[in-house]
């Protein structure tokens, strides 16, 4: 389980920035617009001193401003603004912010700046909507941007899945907008990545552990998050992944296993999966960085699966619906 949403909050409370008006009125006047109680965000605009700009949704609807009449907020930033709770506008160290892709048709002026990536590309009047006042790329084409930009396949898988984990897309929706942009560049990576993701990942990590399995270990593709019961029917858990050919299934703990008690409902859990026959295997954040390891491990529970005598009476529900 992951221990944020995979759905955002709906943003409360955005501040929109304000150009001076003399009258001081719709706006701050000269003079407060250079003292301390504003706080300018781009060309001639300024919001409240007060206003946080470490809001992603706040950042992006102040970036937005810079689009010159057309165009769109796209990618990571789009995404969040459809309620994607994955894509917080952080870097992968934790701490740097992203900057917000905008997206302007060919030819248009737009001043760069650190806090925005231009993309200057065809954009069609269908693929932009309005979302908490913010002109943004509609899911589809948000994710296709964010995927084909992503370093490689494996992270635009992540996007994919948090993007369909969230529910802002459907893998039937995507498809049908990738057969509208063949020859656009990354669309290669954008349908690989399509072909490998799995609306039930709950967690990037989970992903990047399905992967591994997938492309490194080469085993046949697992469920994810699939609900299993014992040979009476009680509920055991919901592993990452699970192998019903393999009589494996596969965890990745995150921080929130770190506690005493967590560990403890952990080990609980796969003596119960033993039990019916299934044989576990665990991964933590740093095992993700070394595939060999990862791969050995995997590997390791299907060898001690395919010995097991255990008789295998674990049962599943065949649709569980979706992941909550």
């Amino acid at each position: 389980m992951t221990t944020w949403s995979l759905r955002a909050r709906p943003p409360a409370g955005l501040v929109r920035p304000v150009a001076v008006d003399p009258a001081g009125i719709a706006g701050p006047t000269k003079g407060q617009a250079r003292g301390a109680g504003w706080r300018r965000t781009s060309t001639a605009l300024y919001v409240p001193a007060g206003v946080n700009r470490a809001v992603v949704e706040q950042r992006i609807l102040e970036e937005s401003c810079r689009l010159p009449g057309s165009g769109a907020v796209t990618g990571w930033a789009a995404l969040r603004l459809h309620g994607c709770g994955y894509f917080d506008g952080i870097a992968a160290d934790g701490s740097t912010p992203l900057p917000v892709p905008l997206v302007v048709p060919s030819g248009t002026a737009l001043r760069l700046h650190p806090g925005i990536e231009v993309h200057r590309e065809q954009l069609p009047r269908d693929e932009v909507t309005v979302r908490h006042g913010v002109p943004c790329a509609v899911p589809e084409r948000a994710s296709f941007d964010a995927a084909r930009r992503a370093p490689d396949l494996r992270e635009a898988v992540v996007v994919l899945d948090m993007a369909l984990a969230a529910r802002a897309v459907s893998p039937r929706a995507l498809r049908r907008f990738l057969a509208s942009k063949a020859g656009w560049p990354g669309i290669r990576q954008v349908v690989g990545a399509l072909r490998l993701s799995d609306p039930r990942s709950m967690s990037p990590n989970e992903t990047r552990l399905r992967l591994i399995w997938l492309l490194d270990a080469a085993l046949p593709p697992p469920r994810s998050n699939w609900p299993v019961s014992d040979d009476r029917g009680a509920f055991i858990g919901r592993p990452d992944l699970l192998s019903e050919e393999l009589a494996v299934v596969g965890e990745y703990d995150g921080a929130e296993h770190r506690t005493r008690r967590r560990h403890r409902d952990d080990v609980r859990r796969d003596e119960l999966f033993r039990g019916c026959g299934l044989e576990p295997f665990r991964v933590v954040g740093p095992d993700l960085d070394d595939i060999p390891l990862v791969v050995d491990r995997i590997r390791s529970a299907v060898r001690r699966a395919g010995a097991s005598p255990t008789p295998r009476t674990w049962r599943i529900r065949r649709d569980p619906g979706p992941v909550s």
